[in-house]
């Protein structure tokens, strides 16, 4: 009789032990998972182009300008990040200064993901402003004719920029970022240190009477304390979250400002 006993009492033990080992092997398979996830969750900004393919009246072709934004984008999607973009109009946007010379602007260009995604632009009303920490206009001449009014982007950068993310805008890329009103009715870069294609830059172009306006005018007199270097010098500056660059020169390091931005962000939100 003792020996049925010992033997149930250690089959009892063997059978608990098993259960316990199978506990804790979901437990730790659970947790990796957890953490699989979580490290591939997606860190998401917005490319803003032109939707707009022509200078004024002059005849001549423009849309974004690709150097702007290859050169961000190369930095970002290097760093981790995924980029999606959006234009006023969607679809297919017009691209300007294709120069393939220029080693990034090719190797965006032959990354055939990104090449269907510039080509398949999302519309304003297809964007989800949650799903992304930072947005990035990008210049070319045509900006200058789409970004300034279009409103629904403007909304799209607010609450990006209110939910504690980052804004950047190159060369006539800020026209996008001119009527940004926060919450509480102020301008975006009101009080804030701006630089943008300049005055000098535009004249030197022979466009400064074909643009709808100029943008540094523009910024200033919705309260930018306004920045800038020698015509086609990089120049970029950041203040408060907003990363602005000064023409095609600046593109690669306004990237480089954002993504440092943005891990500025992590770092403190890890403390």
């Amino acid at each position: 009789m003792p020996n049925t006993i010992k033997i149930k009492t250690l089959l009892i033990l063997s059978l608990f032990t098993v259960l316990l080992i199978r506990y804790n092997n979901n437990k730790t398979n659970t947790e990796k998972t957890t953490v699989k996830t979580e490290i591939k969750a997606p860190r998401k900004i917005l490319f803003v182009v032109t939707s707009h393919s022509e200078k004024g009246n002059t005849g001549e072709k423009t849309g974004y300008y690709l150097g702007e934004v290859s050169h961000p984008w190369d930095v970002l999607h290097s760093a981790g990040y995924e980029i999606d973009f959006v234009s006023p109009q969607g679809g297919k946007a017009p691209v300007d200064a294709f120069d393939m010379n220029d080693s990034i602007n090719k190797k965006f260009w032959d990354n055939d993901i990104y090449r269907n995604k510039i080509e398949n632009t999302k519309k304003p009303n297809e964007v989800t402003p949650d799903d992304y920490v930072a947005i990035h206009y990008a210049g070319g001449h045509g900006a200058m004719w789409d970004f300034v009014d279009n409103f629904e982007i403007a909304e799209i950068a607010k609450q990006i920029y209110e939910n504690n993310g980052v804004v950047s805008a190159v060369c006539h890329g800020p026209a996008g970022i001119v009527n940004i009103k926060l919450s509480n009715g102020s301008y975006l870069v009101d009080g804030k240190k701006v630089n943008a294609f300049t005055n000098e830059e535009e004249v030197k172009v022979k466009l400064e009477n074909v643009v709808p306006f100029l943008l540094e005018d523009q910024l200033i007199e919705h309260g930018a304390i306004f920045e800038k270097s020698a015509p086609f010098t990089k120049h970029v500056v950041t203040d408060k979250r907003l990363v602005t660059g000064q023409n095609p020169q600046s593109a690669h390091s306004v990237g480089e400002a954002t993504l440092k931005e943005l891990q500025i962000l992590i770092n403190n939100s890890t403390k």
